[in-house]
């Protein structure tokens, strides 16, 4: 079958590898004449999985032993005020860093429940960067930092995390093992798997032990404590979406890691970035150059006119899912783990044939 280059913003491309073997074993698991998505999450052949997936996580992102890895479901919006909800946002508080519509949303959820604030606003900038040092000024409140490594709509990234005493609960969804994390800085780091991990169903959160001891009693499937005790499976997990993360977790470790991860994604963000600062205003950039995302490439056309021209010949190029997000427009190529770099050069390539045909 025909593989177009895929730029969707999620769900994820993934490598043909991975969806070969997805189909080569989905059939039956371990001669057991059923596929693992009909088998119990209790039986011994899922879990084998499950605990694997998680170990898979904790060496990819070196994740440290103080920390909990979950297999949630709910997507990155549940964590919006689940992350809340275990921090007590009711008697301590939390301040958003808010760079973009993700960030806006994680305010919006935590805001109903408790002490929410927002210590700094993209929208004062146009969703154009992240905060300086100088304009963030959180010496003395509040008790944890919600923020958004990678603003998948803005393509706006924090390249480092702030440099303060106070706990960060990070949104990661976006480029989650594509960078390193500081975790001498993180309370909770959460993804969802759509992105750079797998099929979509599954949310991985990383949650610091110190979290789960303070946390209030909470209903169950929104405690983390209960899920740390049920190890993930105290209600049915979402098997499939486990299962194929698994899967291309092991394909990122035998291809070298977060480190390959990560320099993979650099090389196909310099391509297209290239082409857009080399095009002399033919593509405009919508992020200021220190804040742009490596994961999603976010730019307009000088004469709006020509996107829908741009995207169309993308098309008959087997270039896909390039348009932007409904609320901003424009074009946004996502290049999450799975995307190959031949990819991304080859879209590199058409932008710069097409601006010398136009």
């Amino acid at each position: 079958m025909l593989r177009v280059d895929n730029f969707s913003a999620g769900p994820c491309t993934l490598p043909d590898v991975v969806l070969q073997k997805l189909a080569e074993e989905l059939p039956e698991i371990n001669s057991s004449g059923m596929s693992i998505i009909e088998i119990s999450h209790r039986s011994a052949d899922y879990s084998e999985v499950h605990e694997e997936t998680k170990e898979l996580i904790v060496s990819l992102a070196n994740v440290p032993d103080d920390f909990e890895v979950l297999l949630l479901q709910g997507g990155a919006t549940l964590q919006f005020a689940m992350a809340a909800q275990n921090l007590d946002v009711a008697n301590r508080s939390i301040g958003y860093i808010v760079t973009g519509a993700w960030g806006q949303k994680a305010f919006a959820d935590a805001n109903q429940i408790g002490q929410a604030s927002v210590i700094w606003d993209g929208a004062t900038t146009e969703n154009r960067r992240g905060p300086t040092p100088e304009e963030l000024d959180i010496s003395d409140s509040p008790d944890f930092i919600h923020l958004t490594t990678n603003e998948t709509i803005h393509g706006v990234s924090l390249p480092t995390l702030p440099k303060t005493a106070h706990r960060v609960v990070a949104d990661m969804s976006s480029d989650f093992l594509t960078r390193n994390i500081d975790w001498d800085t993180i309370a909770i780091a959460y993804a969802g798997a759509q992105k750079s991990l797998g099929p979509a169903g599954l949310c991985v959160a990383i949650v610091h032990s110190s979290v789960i001891d303070e946390a209030p009693e909470l209903p169950s499937y929104l405690s983390y404590a209960k899920h740390v005790k049920g190890k993930s499976v105290a209600n049915t997990p979402p098997v499939f979406s486990i299962w194929g993360a698994n899967k291309m977790l092991k394909w990122m470790k035998a291809e070298g890691g977060l480190e390959e991860m990560k320099n993979r994604t650099e090389t196909k963000a310099s391509a297209v970035y290239s082409a857009i600062d080399s095009s002399e205003g033919f593509y405009i950039p919508r992020v200021d150059p220190d804040y742009r995302s490596k994961t999603n490439v976010v730019f307009n056309l000088a004469d709006e006119n020509q996107e829908q021209d741009f995207l169309a010949k993308c098309v008959e190029q087997n270039l896909v899912n390039l348009k932007g997000h409904r609320s901003i427009g424009g074009i946004r190529a996502s290049l999450y783990n799975g995307l190959k770099v031949s990819s991304a050069q080859r879209l590199a390539e058409f932008m710069n044939d097409y601006r010398k045909s136009a």
